[in-house]
């Protein structure tokens, strides 16, 4: 029996075999939801699930308790295929596995700011924002990313012997203590927030006050003791890779007090797209706005379709491959490089239906003996990072082999540069469904 439906402009055509096949598909590859529909209270077990995150993976969690952050070196296979995802299955650890334990995070409304000020910018409030020690709890006990900067460092310390490092963007001051114990001359540690105040303490309490110099202002308005600097590290990343903008901080710090053969870490970062089934939780989060206890709210659906979910991502729920779309080289690009539009060809490796896009990153450290770095995909060890999921308007039926194509334009917002402004053009031309449509989403 033939189904058709409107889809924009469009016809698209299902069948009800189809979404049979599918559910026992997945009834036989998650036996977990099986056992979890027999719990004896269905709504407190929904209520814990949300509180752990909308997909619970015990394999990618990233609940760690304190004695993980003991040992795992991660780098890059030296066979890693660049067109597909070329960390999603190469990074691999090489001492001891870190254990996957549950850690209470504290109150991340515990801040070292005093009070607010009602004449602050975006940028204040950006920089403020970074004061709340919440934030910083949750990267130091990111494990992937820490142990990998640690790594990178201790493992390479004749990049930094007697060397003069700048970090920017400092925080508590873990990458400068890194350096420092690695041998650096000198480090000079640049933070904006009042997080600053504390890393001094934190130098001061570890006895390097005499190798790292803590300086609190914007790296754009600070001025250096020195002329130029032989390392620039930093962990600039935000979501979706370039959230916050940072990068052109990074960028304007190499320009202004790189040496002429300096080095930049990390110096590369990769962008990624893959398409994913998300018929449950879309339905939970989308649909639900189209009856609010018998009310037509679907003006909040069109504000929450455009706004992209940062979220973990079963790798289950990958339909597609996982194509590159942008890789940036910090030691050589332009500021201008983060504003730009890219083609995408998504092809199904499987019979079964799109709901959202979903964006991650890759970055890798390529001056180190051994090229290192990670991934924040979702067949890797998960990271606060997560992935950024966009969703669809459109549920399209895919066949395997067909592809979903179009385009990807990326910038950063106008009147906030700290926020991004993202627009996806795509296109299915299938058997079962033929789909197109322009849909624009803004980072917040």
């Amino acid at each position: 029996m033939l189904m058709l439906s409107k889809i924009g402009n469009q016809t698209t055509r299902t069948f009800p075999l189809f979404q049979l096949n599918k559910t026992l598909r997945k009834l036989s590859d998650s036996p977990s939801r099986l056992l979890s529909s027999s719990k004896q209270n269905p709504k407190r077990e929904k209520q814990q699930e949300k509180k752990m995150g909308r997909r619970k993976n015990n394999q990618t969690s990233m609940s760690l308790n304190n004695a993980q952050h003991q040992a795992t070196k991660i780098c890059f296979n030296d066979d890693d295929d660049e067109e597909n995802s070329n960390l999603d299955d190469s990074i691999v650890a090489t001492e001891k596995a870190i254990a996957m334990d549950d850690v209470t995070m504290s109150d991340p409304n515990g801040s070292f700011v005093d009070g607010g000020d009602d004449d602050n910018t975006s940028a204040d409030y950006y920089f403020d924002s970074y004061s709340h020690f919440g934030i910083h709890e949750e990267m130091l006990k990111d494990v992937v990313r820490t142990k990998t900067y640690q790594n990178v460092i201790f493992q390479n310390k004749f990049l930094f012997k007697d060397k003069i490092v700048l970090d920017v963007g400092a925080g508590t001051g873990i990458l400068s203590l890194f350096c420092a114990k690695a041998g650096a001359a000198h480090v000079y540690a640049v933070e904006c927030s009042h997080i600053a105040n504390m890393a001094k303490e934190i130098v001061e309490s570890n006895g390097y006050s005499n190798v790292i110099t803590v300086l609190k202002g914007k790296i754009e308005e600070i001025e250096l003791p020195v002329a130029k600097v032989d390392i620039i590290i930093s962990e600039w990343m935000g979501y979706f890779l370039l959230f916050e903008n940072m990068l052109n901080s990074v960028l304007y710090t190499r320009d202004k007090w790189l040496a002429n053969d300096g080095i930049v870490l990390p110096d590369k970062a990769s962008l990624y797209l893959t398409a994913i089934e998300d018929a449950e939780y879309k339905e939970d989060k989308i649909e639900f706005w189209n009856n609010v206890y018998g009310f037509d709210m679907t003006c909040i659906k069109k504000q929450a379709m455009g706004e992209p979910l940062v979220d973990t991502v079963d790798q289950n729920q990958i339909v597609t491959n996982c194509q590159l779309l942008k890789t940036m080289d910090i030691s050589k690009m332009a500021s201008g490089d983060t504003s730009f539009t890219v083609p995408f060809k998504l092809v199904a490796e499987r019979d079964d239906y799109i709901h959202a896009l979903v964006a991650y990153f890759d970055v890798s450290f390529t001056k180190c003996h051994k090229l290192m770095g990670f991934s924040t995909g979702p067949r890797s060890r998960a990271t606060h990072w997560k992935q950024t999921v966009l969703y669809l308007e459109d549920v399209l039926t895919i066949c395997q082999g067909e592809a979903l194509t179009g385009s990807m334009t990326v910038a950063p917002n106008k009147k906030n540069p700290r926020d991004i402004d993202i627009t996806i053009k795509y296109s299915l031309n299938g058997q079962r469904c033929v789909a197109s449509r322009t849909q624009h989403y803004k980072m917040r």
